[in-house]
Order: C-alpha cells, then sequence, then structure tokens
C-alpha cells in the first residue's frame, strides 16, 4: 500500500509536468495557421485579411507588421500597445520564422500575451522549420 507521503509526492511531480507542458505549448493545436492556407487568404482581395505581426527577427510576410522578437520585454509592450484598440474578436496571427516554432523563444511570450489580452481568435503561423524553407522558398507572398 502506497503511504500518504509517497502519494502527495507523486500528486506533485504529476501536476508539475502538467504545468510544464502547459507552459512550454500556449496554444492549441486548433490555433496553428497553415502557412498555403495563409498565402492563400493574402493573395485574396476578396477575404477578410487577418493582423500579421512579426514577432522575430525575420522578414516580413505579405502585410505583417514588424514588432521585433518579444523575447525582449520592450517589443512585448509594443505588441501589446499596437493590440491595445484591435477588437477581441479580429484573426490575430503571430510569427517568428528565426528556427522552428517548438523551440523559438519568442512566440511563447507573444502567444500568452494574446491569451491574457482575451483575443478569441489568436493564432500561431506553423513554420516547422523556418520562415525561409516554410515561406520564402515556397512563394509565398512577402
Amino acid at each position: 500500500m502506497v503511504n500518504r507521503s509517497m502519494l502527495l509526492l507523486i500528486i506533485f511531480l504529476w501536476l508539475g509536468g502538467v504545468t510544464a507542458q502547459t507552459s512550454t505549448k500556449p496554444w492549441t493545436e486548433d490555433q496553428l495557421q497553415d502557412p498555403e492556407a495563409l498565402a492563400n487568404i493574402l493573395r485574396s482581395p476578396a477575404s477578410k485579411q487577418p493582423l500579421i505581426f512579426n514577432i522575430g527577427p525575420m522578414e516580413n510576410i505579405k502585410s505583417a507588421t514588424y514588432i521585433g522578437p518579444t523575447k525582449d520585454k520592450n517589443n512585448l509592450a509594443k505588441l501589446k500597445q499596437a493590440l491595445s484598440s484591435v477588437p477581441k474578436d479580429k484573426t490575430v496571427i503571430i510569427y517568428c520564422g528565426c528556427c522552428p516554432v517548438r523551440v523559438c523563444p519568442n512566440i511563447r511570450p507573444a502567444f500568452e500575451l494574446l491569451k491574457e489580452m482575451k483575443f478569441t481568435r489568436p493564432r500561431l503561423l506553423n513554420l516547422e522549420h523556418n520562415l525561409k524553407s516554410n515561406w520564402i522558398d515556397l512563394g509565398y507572398p512577402m
């Protein structure tokens, strides 16, 4: 039989693991924006254009607003200011593109800010490798 201390330790470790997973990936799979789908939206003048923010050191894709790397608190504050007058139901897409999305130091603080500000349609451009191979090399709009 497991004693009380052991049970508490197991619960503590499990909760710590759940918290760590949540803090490293604040978006859900349905909040990932497919690059090809976004490229098609940007090529279509009749569609409702989302707001796009470049929150890294890379080049701007078509219609993106450059903020800069949001691992820097000053740039995170710039993003917050840029979003301050945006309706909460507007589709807002962020991207960095310096490295694979799973390890990027800029997207987590920016995405967490979108959630904190209560945006209902936040999206993260799913650049699995980087901006060059997942956007530029495919001829998507710059």
